[in-house]
């Protein structure tokens, strides 16, 4: 870094501190400031993140707010009513970040249940519910954690959602991404024969300026059932790849563009999904980029590492048939890097940290996974870790020199929900397990889907490591205690149209001292 961009940056933390200008705007403010709800993330044991966006007019230009700073004040209380008020102040919502607002609450009691709330204006927002997390090093006797990810807005409808906000108790919610869709209209709908049946469009072409992702992500945050989850507990925000474009890798994107044109649209990106996450100053983007990754922990029985597995990639190896497209070679035995070095060395640094579980918060399937076939990408999924597999080896070898039997790994990213283990060595399905892992599926992308994929009756028994799957939509449900682990999987009847029943499809068990998911 070179003095213009130490400035840069602590010009970054000058705006979020408040040490810039008071605001200009005077005049009335427009209704329904609150339109794209409220949201909580990243608790600590003194307190978490509350979010709002104030956008009147989501899908316009600027979001229908004047191009100035507006006071935001926020509250929060002991009790949905609010009689018991323990922290407030004042914050300004500024058009630099599209008017979204992050407060890091601090100074509440560790383990606690809270309600918050803004108010700009004489306009109040809803309220919404957050806990804060354990005391550093406490005896917890249980936690809930739901997953979820994979929203497709073409694809069908949030029901998922809805019944996710219902569950009882949840400490947090892991987004493990793909929280808007970047490309066009239909691209990726469900199907009728051959012709895209989208039971509802994005508003417009392919995403690449800031206006673009801003109006992107309005779109989606302007649904009820989203909006009911983030209500209902914090949520722990990560990204997969079309946050900013599908299926890129550090500095490459599927289509090939230069890597210096292609850093703009993924500092817009980044930007946007700043603005529209509960996460905290740390995650700012600054000289394009994030520190996505982080730590959190939930006093001495989960310790949550939540993983970036596209900002430090190497570009791809090239899977059956895409020579000819931007990828490397899939004789390539250059550097295979998915989380980068740095980042592999402050996981390591934090599996040895005593907790009882620890848990590998990230986006695409670690264990190794074999295809239907007929798969026209082949029978690996090369955009997983098996397309990084040198890199998959140093984190198997890491856990393992370590000792650790309590790793427990969530994913998403496939549309499907899987179970099963990490094996400790490559090219050996039957070596000794590492980790647990546990696939989740989607909210909607894929449409209604159904218990068992079409095509896969070999595929359980080409995978002895993880023989469950299913296809249906929703999210799964982490209760955890210090003797065991258990996941709820959690199926959604249709998305195609309102009334999506939630059915349990499956139940697992996971002890801390050996790897596996049993069927419960």
């Amino acid at each position: 870094m070179n003095r213009r961009d130490i400035i840069r940056g602590a010009g970054q933390l000058a705006i979020l501190a408040g040490l810039s200008a008071r605001p200009v705007w005077g005049a009335e403010l427009p209704k329904g400031l609150f339109a794209l709800g409220v949201a909580s993330g990243d608790p600590w044991p003194d307190g978490f993140v509350i979010w709002t966006r104030l956008a009147p007019k989501p899908a316009e230009p600027g979001s229908g707010m004047p191009m100035a700073s507006v006071p935001v004040r926020w509250e929060v209380a002991e009790d949905e009513r609010f009689a018991r008020i323990v922290r407030q102040g004042e914050v300004l919502a500024r058009p630099e970040l599209g008017h979204s607002v992050h407060v890091e609450v601090d100074g509440l009691r560790p383990a606690r249940r809270y309600w918050y709330r803004f108010v700009a204006g004489s306009e109040a927002s809803p309220a919404g519910s957050a806990k804060s997390a354990p005391a550093a090093g406490a005896a917890v006797d249980r936690l809930r954690i739901g997953v979820a990810g994979c929203q497709h807005y073409e694809g069908g409808l949030f029901t998922a959602y809805k019944h996710l906000a219902a569950e009882d108790d949840l400490d947090a919610i892991f987004h493990y991404g793909d929280y808007i869709y970047e490309h066009s209209p239909t691209r990726g709908c469900p199907k009728e024969g051959k012709q895209p049946a989208c039971g509802r469009l994005h508003d417009s072409d392919e995403i690449y300026s800031i206006d673009d992702y801003r109006r992107r992500y309005a779109l989606y945050k302007g649904d009820a059932d989203l909006q009911a989850a983030h209500r209902a507990a914090a949520f722990l925000p990560t990204w997969d790849d079309h946050e900013i474009e599908n299926n890129w890798a550090g500095e490459w994107d599927e289509n090939g563009t230069p890597p210096e044109l292609f850093v703009l649209r993924r500092a817009m990106a980044m930007q946007a999904w700043y603005e529209n996450m509960p996460v905290r100053r740390a995650q700012i983007p600054a000289i394009g980029r994030v520190r996505m990754f982080r730590r959190l922990d939930y006093g001495n029985l989960l310790r949550i590492h939540l993983l970036d597995t596209r900002q430090y990639r190497t570009d791809q190896r090239c899977g059956p048939g895409k020579e000819s497209k931007p990828c490397r070679a899939a004789s390539d035995t250059g550097p295979s890097e998915i989380i980068g070095r740095e980042q592999e060395a402050w996981l390591g640094e934090g599996l040895g940290g005593g907790s009882r579980w620890n848990l590998i918060a990230q986006q695409v399937m670690v264990m190794p996974y074999t295809y239907p076939e007929a798969r026209a990408a082949g029978r690996a999924n090369m955009d997983s870790w098996s397309g990084y597999p040198e890199a998959r080896a140093r984190l198997t070898r890491a856990i393992s020199e370590r000792k650790l039997t309590n790793v427990v790994v969530a994913t998403g990213d496939v549309h499907k929900h899987h179970a099963g283990v990490v094996p400790s060595r490559e090219g050996a399905l039957d070596s000794a397990p590492v980790a647990t892992e546990y696939v989740c599926t989607s909210i909607s992308s894929g449409g209604d889907g159904a218990d068992f994929p079409e095509g896969w009756d070999k595929v359980p028994g080409d995978n002895p490591h993880a023989p469950y799957v299913s296809d249906r939509r929703g999210y799964q449900v982490f209760d955890l205690g210090p003797r065991e682990w258990r996941t709820e999987v959690v199926g959604v009847g249709k998305v195609s149209a309102p009334g999506g029943a939630r059915r349990t499809l499956a139940r697992f068990v996971t002890v801390p001292e050996k790897p596996g998911a049993v069927k419960a």
